[in-house]
């Protein structure tokens, strides 16, 4: 695992090689960014977007946070990061597709599963306890069918916190409008970290395949 100085030397790496052979591409996007689709994903660090996709800089609009998570549309008051993220991407960039990317051996997933967190306070696990309890309703059911450990369990929390933030995406009303307008189109996602798999969701079955 690298420490923040070798992050630095990898810096001095990427300025004398990747930025230099994009020179171009870096000179284009100092006048702003354009990219066609948002993706949303989790924190974790064996999850990066840019790699997994293979895409150069600017070209998609990322957004990361523990366990890939989208709230329902609300006007509370409150820091809402996510949702401050994406009016921004589809109301001010216009982003045309929007990816909501689960993955496996998901750490939120699997808290959101057996809710070892729950009652915890903030700084104790008491932030990411009241942050994937937006999960609690697709839990029942996993729980009585497949239990709250072990891998089957856990995928299935895992495929299921992608299509929770899918219909919470559909909340937003300008989402909403624009999925209608045919201006933007909603897509699921989950990569599988054992085999390096990306797999895509068909939410007219609700199931899961290879992507091709």
């Amino acid at each position: 695992m690298k420490s923040f100085e070798q992050l630095v030397e990898g810096y001095g790496r990427f300025r004398e090689g990747d930025w230099r052979k994009q020179y171009a591409r870096w000179e284009q996007l100092k006048e702003g960014q354009s990219p066609r689709v948002m993706v949303i994903a989790c924190s974790d660090s064996r999850v990066d977007p840019a790699q997994i996709f293979d895409v150069d800089p600017g070209e998609i609009f990322v957004v990361r946070n523990v366990a890939a998570l989208v709230p329902p549309y609300e006007t509370t008051p409150g820091r809402h990061g996510v949702s401050a993220a994406l009016e921004f991407a589809v109301q001010f960039l216009k982003v045309e597709e929007v990816v909501v990317m689960g993955h496996g051996m998901c750490g939120g997933c699997q808290a959101a599963l057996s809710r070892d967190l729950a009652g915890t306070d903030p700084g104790e696990g008491g932030f990411v306890a009241n942050w994937v309890d937006m999960l609690d309703d697709v839990r029942e059911p996993i729980a009585e069918r497949l239990g709250i450990s072990g891998r089957e369990a856990e995928r299935a929390m895992e495929l299921a916190a992608v299509k929770v933030s899918l219909a919470n995406l559909r909340t937003f009303p300008y989402v909403a409008r624009k999925i209608d307008a045919g201006q933007l189109t909603l897509r699921g996602a989950y990569f599988a970290i054992s085999d390096g798999i990306l797999y895509l969701l068909d939410e007219s079955s609700g199931e899961f395949t290879p992507a091709s």
